[in-house]
This record gives structure tokens, C-alpha cells and sequence, in this order.
């Protein structure tokens, strides 16, 4: 067993996996599962930056994680940045903050290695769930707070084919969804935007066979379909969700005010002012694919990122 530490720095949240890997027998166990709401990308999508006050949440978050490394005993350690970083003018000044604190330089990904990662992550140990398979083709939906990552693989691909596109919840929420609830006019915008680019993917989601949703943004709508009072990992990965009720659930989390989703007791604290957006851009991939099941997996990203360590 290898013990590693993956850390991805996203739009949204900032995470931590620390977990014993064994790269033969393809099994892991989880020692350390992390995640604080830091809005990275705050504004990136307007000004190219990354603002002060979102560098400061961000290294205060990793600072907290340092010490679980150090205290854990990991071998290996990588840290990955996605889209805010990405698309942020200042991106060397975030680098050698996140160095100085965790000791390893973050590796700036870009959406298609984005892709494959979250791909990686979100497809292991499928094959031992009951009633979950890797059927051809296999379509993984990473919905992000500034992208999304739409990723083809199975049986009959070689390697996984997918894109990242430039939508995800916080970045239509600061676009559009200005009002709260969000007026019918802000909807359509935000819709035009997520149609547009999912359109610009250049992928037939409705070719998909099944379909796996990861992400903070998946995990609350199937808290949300399941009528959870609180987050029950052991209820929501792997959970089956009818695609009719998904959608449902997108559409009236969409309309609820934000305090009201404040209330639901699986919200994550921070997540509930961009969750509509996110819900926007699932919702739009369910549709297109035409399944009736949609998957949910607390395996993404950060998984995939501690097995390329293995």
C-alpha cells in the first residue's frame, strides 16, 4: 500500500484525499476526505483574477490540510488547479503561494487532462456495484464551479474522449442568476449559455448508455432526490436516480430562495447561493443523454488524481 495525498484547488472548493492505495489489486482506503467551500474563482469570470480575499480563504484551507498530510505520513502529495486558475491572469502568485505552503508546486491542468482525471476517478470500482456498469459509452459528467467536464469511455474506447467547457455554477450564478429566486429572463440567459456550450462540445450525449454525475453539485441533487434530512455518504454514492426526478429536483432547487436552501440539512455550507446555477447545466445533460438513470459517484477528480500517484 502507498500512501498519498491528492489536493484539488477548484472554482468552488478546495479538497483533500489522503488514502492507502494498493496499484494491485486496484483497491484504496480513504484516511482523510476533506472539502471546504473557499470560492476560488469569486469574480474570475469578470476580472481574469484571483481576488485577495479568495487566495486567502484558499491558503487557509490548504493550511489546514498541510498539517493532515504531515501528521499522516504521505509518501506522495500532488495538488491540481482547475478552471478559476486557469483562466486567471495571476495564476503564478497563486503557484507559489500554494508551494510555500504545502511543499509541492500545484500542477495547473488543463480541461482535457481535467477531464481524463475526473473520468479515472469517477469510473473505479464500478464494476463491483451492483446494477452500476461500465456499458459503452459510458458518459461522465463533472459538474464544477467554473467548468464542466463531459467524458465518453467504456468497453469499446480505447482511452476516454471527452471536453471541458466553460460553464459550472458559480461562474452562470455570477453571469446570470442575479435575483432570488432568479427571474424567468435570468433562466433563459443562463440556459442559452449552458445550451450554447454544451452544443460547442461537440459530443452526442445521446449516444450515452449510462451516465455517472459527480461533483458537489450531483452529490446535493441526489441528497435532494433521495428527501435526505442530512448527507449520507453511504446513500448517496452509487445511488440510482431516476432521471425524472432528477430533473424535478433541478428545476425546484432552481426556484427556492436561497435561505430555504440554506434549511435543507444536506447543504453544504457556501454552496447554496450557486447551487441553482450547477443544477442549470445538470439538468441540460440529462435531458440530452434521454437515460432514464443517472448515477451519482463521490468518487471524481481528486480520486483520479490520487491513483495517476499510485
Amino acid at each position: 500500500m502507498t500512501r498519498v495525498a491528492a489536493i484539488d484547488c477548484g472554482t468552488n472548493t478546495a479538497r483533500l484525499l489522503v488514502a492507502d492505495l494498493d496499484a494491485e489489486t486496484g483497491t484504496a482506503v480513504d484516511l482523510h476526505r476533506v472539502e471546504t467551500i473557499v470560492r476560488l474563482g469569486q469574480g474570475v469570470d469578470r476580472t481574469r483574477r484571483l481576488a485577495d480575499g479568495a487566495l486567502a480563504r484558499t491558503y487557509a484551507a490548504l493550511e489546514t490540510y498541510a498539517g493532515l498530510v504531515s501528521a499522516a505520513g504521505v509518501v506522495r502529495t500532488r495538488c491540481v488547479a482547475t478552471s478559476a486558475v486557469r483562466d486567471a491572469s495571476n495564476h503564478d502568485d497563486f503557484v507559489a503561494g500554494v508551494q510555500a505552503i504545502i511543499g509541492v508546486r500545484p500542477d495547473v491542468i488543463t480541461g482535457d487532462e481535467e477531464a481524463r482525471l475526473s473520468y479515472d476517478g469517477a469510473t473505479r470500482g464500478l464494476p463491483q456495484q451492483e446494477g452500476v456498469s461500465r456499458r459503452a459509452p459510458l458518459l461522465v459528467v463533472d459538474v464544477g464551479g467554473g467548468s464542466t467536464e463531459l467524458v465518453f469511455g467504456g468497453d469499446d474506447y480505447e482511452a476516454p474522449q471527452g471536453t471541458s467547457i466553460d460553464i459550472g455554477s458559480v461562474r452562470l450564478t455570477e453571469r446570470h442568476l442575479h435575483s432570488d429566486p432568479p427571474r424567468p429572463a435570468e433562466v433563459a440567459a443562463a440556459l442559452a449559455d449552458v445550451s450554447a456550450a454544451v452544443d460547442g462540445a461537440g459530443l452526442r450525449l445521446e449516444d450515452a448508455g449510462a451516465m455517472v454525475g459527480v461533483s458537489g453539485t450531483v452529490m446535493t441533487m441526489a441528497a435532494f432526490v433521495l428527501g435526505l434530512d442530512r448527507y449520507d455518504s453511504s446513500r448517496v454514492h452509487h445511488a440510482r436516480l431516476p432521471a425524472a426526478d432528477l430533473l424535478d429536483a433541478c428545476e425546484r432547487m432552481l426556484a427556492m430562495p436561497v435561505r430555504l436552501r440554506r434549511r435543507l440539512g444536506f447543504m453544504v455550507a457556501g454552496r447554496a447561493d450557486v447551487i441553482g446555477g450547477g443544477a442549470l447545466v445538470l439538468a441540460e445533460v440529462v435531458r440530452r443523454t434521454r437515460l432514464d438513470t443517472v448515477v451519482a459517484s463521490e468518487h471524481d477528480i481528486l480520486d483520479g488524481v490520487a491513483w495517476s500517484l499510485a
